[in-house]
């Protein structure tokens, strides 16, 4: 719809659109700059304005190996936008009657348990897409990140009644994937289709959405997707994807600029598609975008914002007035964001294939200023300063703890490889070995044999796990307890740098001995 004022003069009536599109060639330009300022192979970014695509294009390149461009067809996984599929699938399960998001989540799968009994008994469907579960930020992805381990749904079921809570329970805004695989294992039990089949066959399918898929896996034809990329040790490289099946309902999704536009389309037309099917009731559309979570605003944003929060499935906050629903997702080695401001009828999706959020937020806020009557805030400026501030901080503190360790290795407090060596075992993660490796030792998951890495000494009982692969930017130190006798029992595992990815769950595992 637009939006317009209508001024009387006499007779005469004038109408005046109150937003003005951002010209093609200056969001071309903007689009190479950032780019080039924050170090992207390839963005693809798509605008819908009054039901109409205004803007879809690639820049760059998919890959930095086969060089081929980046288009509006390119393949992208979405990530964490797959979350508003989850919610919009279980919605068809309420419309259907097979569900209510109210329903205790013991009702459908009976196994499902948390730490605390009480909050068992009363945990919800609508508890578990809403991130109020009490656990901390990303708790248990390890069971999931990254690709490599051998953890099943049923390992995610058992396991979260391991994880230790940071606040209680529905009180504080703490993101959680788990909880949205649990989410995917509800749509599986209650429909009979496994996530995958659902998302596919009731919602991919009939909206339109013809080269998405609900997972990398499912994608046949790989003839134009993209190559993962991120920033490692100074340079952009490129990457494996990284993304385990287990994890689809939290953040699955391939997709591109044209499907994610026919989806924007779809959901901002009241889950009407394209051939005038109604996929969802208004009453279940309605309630998708209602406030479940707040969060804090604070008193001087961008956006002149009073309310912000999490709904189902999707972020919600006013943007100068208007409601704005929005999620990004983020990958090993992509970012994306999606952006609806339904009043406007403006969509905005951008997709990269690069670990930097700065450049899909610079996109989106200079497309999103332009239609609210903002003047040019050079966005792209502004994020890559941060952004070159915020890598500055973190590798000065990964440099200081590596000169650390260079001059500590030969000190005589460094503790023997037999006060460190054997079998430690974490209730939910498992067990990893710390073995000697000639003169240095080697610490390795037996459930995930991608987290393999040197440990190196830092001080008299801390060491410093260096994974074997340094795309994943999350050496953590690891904190030893020792016995009475100078050997280890325990160890903690603490982030060296801030920058590490919240899903490297590592602060939330407690080590201990097998008694040998």
């Amino acid at each position: 719809m637009k939006i317009v004022k209508v001024l009387s003069l006499g007779l005469c009536l004038f109408t005046l659109n109150l937003t003005a599109q951002i010209k093609e060639k200056k969001l071309d330009r903007l689009i190479e700059n950032t780019l080039e300022s924050f170090d992207v192979p390839g963005i693809s970014v798509g605008i819908i304005k009054d039901d109409k695509v205004v803007y879809a294009k690639g820049h760059g390149v998919r890959s930095l190996t086969n060089k081929k461009d980046m288009n509006q067809n390119t393949l992208v996984g979405v990530a964490s936008n797959s979350k508003g599929f989850t919610c919009f699938a279980l919605g068809i399960l309420v419309d259907e009657g097979k569900l209510n998001w109210d329903d205790k989540v013991r009702k459908h799968i009976p196994e499902f348990k948390m730490p605390d009994a009480w909050v068992t008994e009363e945990f919800t469907v609508r508890d578990l897409v809403t991130h109020r579960s009490g656990l901390s930020l990303g708790a248990g992805d390890l069971m999931f990140f990254p690709e490599g381990g051998d953890f099943t749904i049923d390992d995610v079921l058992a396991n979260v009644s391991q994880l230790e809570p940071e606040s209680s329970f529905r009180s504080e805004f703490k993101y959680n994937n788990n909880m949205f695989i649990i989410a995917g294992e509800v749509i599986h039990r209650v429909s009979g289709k496994t996530w995958d089949e659902f998302i596919e066959t009731r919602i991919l399918e009939p909206v339109g959405m013809k080269n998405s898929k609900a997972s990398y896996s499912r994608v046949t034809d790989k003839s134009n997707i993209i190559d993962a990329h991120t920033r490692t040790e100074g340079e952009v490289i490129q990457i494996p994807h990284d993304w385990s099946d287990l994890a689809n309902p939290a953040g699955g999704i391939m997709s591109n600029v044209t499907d994610m536009l026919i989806w924007a389309k779809f959901l901002m037309n009241d889950a009407v598609t394209q051939n005038g099917e109604r996929i969802l009731s208004e009453k279940q559309m309605h309630q998708l975008w209602q406030l479940q979570t707040p969060l804090p605003v604070s008193k001087d944003n961008d956006y002149n914002t009073h309310f912000y929060g999490y709904s189902l499935g999707w972020f919600v906050s006013d943007v100068k007035g208007y409601k704005q629903v929005s999620h990004t997702g983020g990958l090993l080695g992509t970012v994306t964001q999606f952006t609806l401001i339904p009043e406007l009828d403006l969509g905005i999706v951008v997709l990269t294939n690069q670990m930097i959020g700065g450049a899909f937020s610079s996109i989106t806020n200079t497309i999103k200023d332009s239609y609210l009557g903002y003047k040019d805030r050079d966005w792209v400026e502004k994020n890559s300063k941060r952004n070159n501030e915020w890598i500055t901080y973190n590798d000065s503190i990964k440099k200081a703890v590596y000169q650390k360790v260079e001059s500590y290795k030969n000190k005589p407090t460094v503790l023997k490889a037999q006060q460190t060596t054997g079998t430690y075992e974490d209730a939910w993660f498992g067990k990893v070995t710390i073995t000697e490796n000639g003169n240095a030792l080697k610490i390795t998951s037996e459930r995930n044999p991608q987290l393999t890495g040197e440990l190196l000494p830092y001080s008299e009982t801390t060491y410093v796990a260096k994974w074997k692969n340094r795309s994943f930017d999350a050496d953590v130190f690891v904190l030893f307890t020792l016995d009475e006798k100078g050997k280890a029992q325990s160890a903690r595992m603490k982030y060296i740098a801030p920058i590490t990815d919240f899903s490297f769950d590592f602060g939330d595992l407690h080590f201990t001995r097998v008694k040998e």
